[in-house]
């Protein structure tokens, strides 16, 4: 019985060794043709380095899809989905979801929708307002906010952490301050300072302070501008650009 276990555990042993010597004998084989691949692989003089189209998100809902004109800004990880509009010289930064599910959001021309931003707008509003999503024209809307079925009108700034709910209006030259809440159907009248949670009259702005609002939005969308020599601008535009330089014999 001695010897039999001696043999036995000699076999094994022989039965591991050559299992070792087997799987190191094929990793061996498998490094030897990663290498080779990786040799083989000749990297074109065309390719474009940083392409970010395929991480935008524009996702079409039943018979609706978004809308970006061609020199509005969107980030490469901005979400728009469904009935949504960004107009002309509009930037939307990123991390921001634009979910038009329900009713219409719209970004008006020169407006700002800045990092992790979060519109959406509702079937209906309770206060009989209508229930779209509208950010007009030169609105400035900071970092980390939440638009609801909310009206911004022309030259407002709405700061970073603010929520706006259903049927609320920020009239034309308002400022709304940063962590405000603007309760549903609450209206901030034109050239008023609020702030709070919730939101109340703070002051009446100055001439000064008025002129200063439109000059914020233009100044964030030229930056947005500097940005689209890296990034290619939505719609079909891009790749007339694409044949055009490729005719030229320039590398895209």
């Amino acid at each position: 019985m001695a010897t039999l276990g001696r043999l036995s555990r000699r076999g094994i042993a022989t039965s591991l060794s050559d299992h070792l010597r087997n799987h190191q004998h094929h990793n061996l084989i498998r490094r030897s043709l990663a290498t080779e691949a990786q040799a083989a692989i000749n990297e074109s003089p065309d390719r474009a380095k940083w392409d970010y189209r395929g991480q935008r998100k524009l996702i079409p809902l039943g018979q609706w899809a978004p809308k970006v004109a061609v020199d509005a800004y969107v980030a490469p990880n901005v979400v728009l989905a469904g009935q949504v509009t960004v107009y002309d010289g509009a930037s939307v930064w990123n991390g921001a979801v634009l979910r038009g599910d329900l009713n219409k959001i719209t970004v008006g021309f020169c407006s700002s929708i800045q990092e992790k931003c979060v519109v959406h707008a509702a079937w209906s509003s309770p206060t009989g307002l209508p229930a779209e999503t509208l950010v007009d024209r030169y609105v400035t809307v900071g970092a980390y906010s939440l638009l609801r079925s909310c009206t911004i009108e022309p030259e407002c700034i709405i700061g970073q952490h603010s929520i706006l709910m259903e049927g609320s209006l920020v009239e034309t030259n308002s400022i709304l301050e940063a962590g405000s809440v603007l309760p549903p159907g609450r209206r901030i009248p034109s050239g008023e300072l609020w702030a709070g949670n919730p939101a109340r009259f703070v002051r009446t702005l100055t001439g000064e302070e008025i002129k200063e609002i439109p000059k914020l939005a233009t100044a964030i969308n030229d930056l947005a501008n500097a940005h689209h020599s890296e990034f290619l601008p939505y719609s079909t535009v891009y790749l007339e650009v694409e044949k055009l330089k490729k005719s030229f014999g320039i590398s895209i």
